[in-house]
């Protein structure tokens, strides 16, 4: 699934970058941008006031290596690591699945 090399500095694996901190789950809405991709989590909420769940969502920028090359509707595994640019601090791990309509 991985390449030999990607020649990516930034790239987890072939790069000099560590992985380290939280590890999510998340699905890649966005891919336009080149080496970025944005996911998307959903999450449920508790509100003790209105005693009732809240579905909110976080949407992160993260680094796509071109070794993962993940694409819009994959479930991807990311991980948090230093600063790559002004709002990547995540990058793609691996794909866990692919979308569907492929």
């Amino acid at each position: 699934m991985v390449e030999k090399n990607c020649g990516d500095a930034k790239c987890f694996i072939h790069g000099n970058v560590k992985v380290r901190g939280q590890i999510l789950t998340g699905v890649v809405v966005s891919a336009k941008a080149k080496k970025t991709a944005i996911v998307e989590r959903q999450r449920m909420i508790y509100i003790p006031k209105y005693k009732r769940y809240a579905r909110t969502r976080s949407r992160y920028a993260v680094h796509n290596p071109p070794c993962i090359n993940a694409k819009v509707g994959d479930k991807v595994k990311i991980g948090e690591c230093r600063k790559l640019s002004r709002t990547k601090t995540w990058t793609i791990m691996e794909i866990l699945s692919k979308d569907s309509k492929e």
